[in-house]
């Protein structure tokens, strides 16, 4: 058996971890061949390959990044580099003469509709969800998000001694494209005052009623806004358009945009703080290397068993799969309903309505 392994989109603590397990596990387990694909698709028409053995992915656990490189704008059936053209068929030529009896594709939505595409075409295809946005569907968690909370929970803390210190208002914007998620979660583990979601537009007046109230009394307010929020009936704030790009909306820069709207109307200075790309970055955290090795491990079992065209998830505190075609293209908001956010309403934290 010879087995490829790509990591699609966009970087994020875990991938090593998911490589390192499928390739163990693919090895010891079935005897295979393992190859890694270089720069996600884009390896299958550059044909940049890599012989995955146990000495290629000793100590990458804990490594954050991936060893293979990713890229997050490479669609064969679209590709950039052809002016849009659809060039699957030189990539299935190159996986045909590599030999793969089967291809393991780790990324998120749009990786997973490319991997279903390449399933029809008939090349056999497993799918691990990676997303640090945790919208991912029919998935209870992706591996990265942990790490990525992780991140705006430390800041966040670090933002609030100087917000106290200063009697400020501290504005942190999380990534997440169109989903809450991270600023959800990061917001309640840093202790946010205000958290605002893409799923709920806020209403300025509530957000500077909350800043005024803690004025009189904390002396200090604490904001985690996700860069897909917006204001009731005000548009997304776009920091640029990628037109060759899956997805060509770039987001960014909500959280200046309310500093700028907020400083008028209250007595504090306000300052805003762009997160950015360290969400991303560094070593995933314990959560998700046991998440991100027990995903690969599964993802070796359905390629064993010839179960193709799954992406494993999880479901509860067990691991499962769903057909790749469930998740390709979809997305998973935060639903209005979701026990957090009735924690957060009930612990005083105001969501900006």
């Amino acid at each position: 058996m010879h087995v490829g392994i790509l990591t699609g989109g966009g970087d994020c603590p875990g991938l090593n971890a998911v490589i390192r397990a499928v390739t163990l596990a693919l090895i010891n387990e079935a005897g295979a061949r393992v190859t890694g694909i270089g720069r996600g698709f884009l390896g299958l028409l550059s044909r940049e390959t890599r012989r995955l053995d146990p000495d290629a992915v000793v100590g990458i656990l804990s490594q954050g990044g991936t060893i293979l490189g990713t890229h997050n704008r490479c669609d064969p059936f679209h590709y950039f580099g052809a002016n849009g053209a659809d060039v699957s068929g030189q990539a299935m030529a190159y996986a045909r003469e590599l030999g793969l009896d089967a291809l393991v594709v780790i990324g998120g939505d749009g990786t997973m509709a490319i991997a279903h595409r390449f399933h029809l075409l008939g090349l056999p295809v497993v799918g691990v969800p990676k997303t640090i946005d945790n919208d991912l569907c029919h998935t209870d968690r992706s591996f990265g998000f942990d790490s990525a909370v992780a991140v705006v929970a430390e800041a966040l803390d670090r933002l609030e001694t100087t917000a106290r210190s200063h009697g400020r208002v501290m504005i942190a914007e999380t990534m997440g494209r169109y989903a809450g998620w991270i600023a959800l979660e990061g917001g309640m583990a840093g202790a946010a005052d205000i958290i605002l979601l893409p799923e709920q537009p806020y209403q300025l007046d509530a957000v500077v009623q909350r800043c005024r109230e803690r004025e009189g009394r904390e002396g200090h307010t604490l904001i985690c806004i996700a860069e897909g929020a917006k204001p009731v009936g005000g548009a997304l704030t776009v920091a640029a358009t990628i037109a060759d790009s899956p997805d060509p909306l770039r987001l960014g820069g909500v959280g200046a945009l309310l500093q700028h709207q907020l400083q008028p109307l209250i007595q504090s200075e306000v300052r805003a703080t762009l997160l950015g790309h360290v969400q991303r970055g560094g070593s995933p955290t314990p959560f998700d290397r046991v998440l991100a090795t027990r995903f690969g491990w599964h993802a070796a079992q359905l390629v064993r068993r010839g179960d193709f065209g799954r992406m494993v998830t999880l479901a509860g505190s067990d691991i499962a799969s769903v057909r790749i075609e469930e998740v390709a293209n979809k997305n998973r908001p935060v639903p209005n309903d979701h026990a957090l956010l009735q924690a957060a309403r009930g612990l005083g934290i105001s969501l900006g309505a």
